[in-house]
């Protein structure tokens, strides 16, 4: 290989680099995200076409590498223009499960043919830094990846979205995790070609999709969104792992940018939820008790129509609307900012208050109501409105469930406990858009409902808005 390509090549990755990093900047706040992804994919489209004319590709085959580009941007071009809001989580699950995939394939190969890599000693044998390199990424790769399907599993509905606690998981998870510590430190001491180091990096591939499989299971819905962000670091440090073994800065440097800020993002997540951020890694988080299962019955609700709900919306002075996965599943937002319109031209103050776990991933509710044209200043987050309700006329809820449940705040052995929730039963009035009367994904009965100022608005979230709109007009 030329000194001069290596020159561009590694400029190029810089620069893709630097366009990765303004794409995060980006996209820490909603008015500049449109801005952040076009760095993204600009600095992704330099960093794939600076590794697609490495001579190295060329020798391999130029058609090989346009043809995986071509197919590989085709699927997601397609998936991208077809998948529903409503299931981005479980497909943010899915490719950080392709992702963990990968990273163990390219650490098989290079454990198999380590010639092919340029990671052999004068021996024959891969180098040390490689080895530890290696094995790492494998584990990463592994845990990553099974962890993914098993999050994709649960928030497809394929399996119960439940915890499933195996008796005595922890001692059980520190074994294995010690195990594969073990096998790693063995990897790295022996040479790849004895019988012991062969052993060793199998036996850590198989235990760390075990363990993958075993960290997630125990965890409830209502602790997902954690889940998504943690398994996004996950497939970011498996992807820098990746890069070390192929000697690629910019998979080194995306796969470290991702994994550290999907690091930081899932800190944030636990703070928001009140879990600690060491038992997110060590899977132990989650619902130990199941809770309160279904609505009570035996207890009386007051439900109203939309015709009552537009009466007291029109008559408010002030309106926080708090949404949630119900609205995502009925497609509601833009109804909702048509309401939204129609209560201000009456003289309504209206403000979005978002909770940071609502949906079923980070940022879902932002999204949406962008999707919307919901203004940006109109939207707020759970610490900076929270002190709002006891002031606000009307707390609107549409499909918010676990997020304002006050059982977090006074039920010790609820497993939500301890969650920061919107304090929405603080508002003079509350509606409550809602299909029945079954618990959110944690399973929890939500205390709100039986609430003396709370009018339950039983019907689809959409179509429900929809008959507020007409009432208004």
């Amino acid at each position: 290989m030329s000194q001069s390509f290596v020159d561009w090549t590694a400029l190029a990755y810089l620069v893709a680099a630097v366009l990765f990093i303004l794409a995060l900047r980006g996209l820490s706040g909603p008015e500049t995200a449109r801005r952040g992804n076009v760095f993204g994919m600009l600095g992704m489209l330099i960093a794939v076409g600076a590794t697609a004319f490495n001579p190295e590709a060329i020798h391999f085959g130029l058609g090989y590498v346009a043809l995986a580009v071509l197919a590989g941007g085709a699927v997601g071009l397609v998936i991208a223009r077809r998948i529903a809001m409503t299931a981005m989580p479980q497909l943010v699950a899915a490719f950080h499960s392709l992702v963990g995939l990968a990273a163990v394939l390219v650490a098989s190969a290079a454990f198999l043919h380590p010639q092919n890599f340029g990671i052999t000693d004068s021996a024959g044998s891969i180098i040390l830094a490689s080895r530890i390199e290696m094995s790492l990424g494998v584990a990463i790769g592994a845990i990553t990846f099974s962890g993914s399907v098993i999050a994709f599993l649960k928030l497809q509905g394929l399996m119960s979205g439940a915890p499933i606690l195996l008796p005595g998981r922890h001692v059980i998870n520190l074994l294995i995790g010690l195990f594969i510590i073990g096998e790693i430190v063995t990897f790295a001491l022996v040479q790849d070609t004895t019988i012991a180091g062969i052993h060793a990096f199998w036996w850590v591939t198989a235990f760390s999709f075990l363990i993958g499989f075993l960290l997630i299971i125990p965890i409830g819905g209502a602790d997902m969104p954690v889940v998504i962000s943690m398994l996004n670091s996950y497939s970011g440090w498996a992807a820098a792992a990746l890069g070390f073994t192929l000697h690629n800065t910019a998979l080194i440097v995306t796969g470290a940018l991702v994994g550290s800020s999907g690091a930081i993002l899932s800190y944030i997540m636990c703070k928001g939820m009140n879990r600690s951020f060491l038992s997110v890694i060590a899977g132990g988080f989650g619902g130990e008790d199941a809770g309160p299962k279904g609505a009570r019955a035996d207890r009386p609700v007051k439900s109203g129509s939309a015709e009552d709900a537009a009466f007291i919306l029109r008559n408010a002075g002030s309106v926080i609307i708090v949404p949630g996965y119900g609205m995502a599943v009925a497609q509601a937002q833009h109804a909702l900012r048509e309401m939204a319109d129609l209560l201000k031209k009456e003289g309504v103050s209206v403000k979005y208050a978002i909770h940071p776990v609502a949906g079923r991933m980070p940022g879902h509710m932002n999204v949406l109501l962008a999707e919307a044209n919901v203004p940006y200043d109109e939207v707020f987050e759970l610490e900076d409105i929270n002190n709002e309700f006891q002031q606000t006329d009307v707390a609107f809820v549409i499909g918010a469930n676990d997020v304002t449940n006050p059982v977090a705040k006074t039920d010790p052995s609820s497993p939500i406990y301890g969650m920061p929730v919107l304090d929405v039963e603080k508002a003079k009035t509350v509606l409550f858009v809602k299909r029945s009367l079954s618990p959110g994904y944690a399973g929890v009965d939500n205390e709100l409902f039986y609430r003396d100022n709370t009018m339950m608005l039983f019907g689809d979230a959409k179509k429900m808005v929809e008959e507020i709109v007409k009432n208004l007009d």
